[in-house]
C-alpha cells in the first residue's frame, strides 16, 4: 500500500514539476511570436469569408476592423474602431439602431478575432491558465483555458475558451469555446491548411459541435478522437493579403 502511495506521489510531483516549468503566458507569448509576433501590431490584413470582405488595420494600440457586405447593388461598410461603430451604405453614413449596435459590432469583431488568432490572447482583459496537457492524434499539446474580465472583455466576457497548443511547434491546432448568446452552444475547431502570408500565419477550420450543453470543454478532444462530435461547417479564408512596410503579399 505504501508503495502505491509513493508511486502516486511521484506521478503527481512529476506532473506539477513539468507544469511549473512553463506558464500560460510564456506559452501564449511563444505562440504569438511563431504566428507573426509584432507584425500584427503594424499589419493591414484583408481576407474574404463567406462572400464578405474583411479588412483590419492596427498601429500602436489603435485599431480599425472593417466588414464589406455586397447585396442588392448596395455596399454596406461597417467599421469598428477605438471610437466605436460606424456604418455607411454606398459611402453614405447612416445611424444604426441602438438595438443593433452590439449585434453588428460583435459580428465584425468575432470574425477578425478568429482569423487573427493567436493575436489578442495577451490583451489586458484576457485571463489565461495552463490547465493540463493532452495528446491528440499522437501529438502532445498544452491546454490553455481562456476567460475574460468583465471590464474590457466585451459583451461576451462570460464566454469560455480552451486552446490546444502544440508542445513543440507552438501552434494552435485545436480550440473549443462555450457561448451563451442565442440559446448558447459549444464548438470544437480543428485547424487545417496552415499558411504564412508575409510572416503572418492563417488557418482554416473544421467546425464541430455537440448538442449536450453540459459537456465540459476539457473532454472535447477525447470526443473528437472518438468521432462523437458533429461536423457543422468549414471556416475558410480566401483572398488573403497582408500589407507590411509597403509590401503586399497575396495568398
Amino acid at each position: 500500500m505504501q508503495r502505491y502511495i509513493i508511486l502516486i506521489g511521484l506521478v503527481f510531483y512529476s506532473f506539477t514539476g513539468v507544469m511549473a516549468q512553463v506558464s500560460a503566458k510564456e506559452i501564449i507569448d511563444r505562440t504569438i511570436e511563431k504566428a507573426g509576433g509584432d507584425r500584427y501590431d503594424r499589419a493591414i490584413i484583408h481576407f474574404t469569408f463567406r462572400g464578405k470582405q474583411y479588412h483590419s488595420k492596427r498601429n500602436n494600440g489603435n485599431y480599425q476592423l472593417e466588414r464589406f457586405i455586397y447585396k442588392n447593388k448596395e455596399t454596406i461598410h461597417d467599421v469598428v474602431s477605438n471610437s466605436g461603430l460606424k456604418r455607411t451604405i454606398n459611402n453614405c453614413p447612416i445611424t444604426i439602431a441602438d438595438s443593433l449596435v452590439t449585434r453588428v459590432s460583435d459580428g465584425v469583431n468575432s470574425v477578425h478575432y478568429f482569423a487573427n488568432l493567436p493575436y489578442g490572447l495577451n490583451a489586458s482583459a484576457v485571463k489565461k491558465e495552463l490547465v493540463g496537457e493532452s495528446t491528440i492524434n499522437g501529438e502532445a499539446y498544452y491546454k490553455i483555458k481562456v476567460t475574460f474580465k468583465e471590464e474590457g472583455g466585451g459583451t461576451d466576457f462570460d464566454d469560455e475558451f480552451l486552446y490546444w497548443i502544440h508542445k513543440t511547434n507552438f501552434t494552435i491546432d485545436y480550440l473549443a469555446y462555450k457561448y451563451a448568446v442565442n440559446g448558447g452552444g459549444i464548438r470544437f475547431r480543428e485547424a487545417y491548411n496552415p499558411r504564412m502570408v508575409n510572416g503572418v500565419r492563417f488557418v482554416d477550420y473544421n467546425n464541430y459541435k455537440t448538442d449536450n450543453l453540459t459537456t465540459s470543454l476539457d473532454v472535447l478532444d477525447d470526443l473528437f478522437e472518438k468521432q462523437r462530435l458533429k461536423l457543422l461547417s468549414k471556416i475558410e479564408l480566401t483572398d488573403i493579403y497582408v500589407y507590411s512596410n509597403a509590401i503586399v503579399i497575396r495568398n
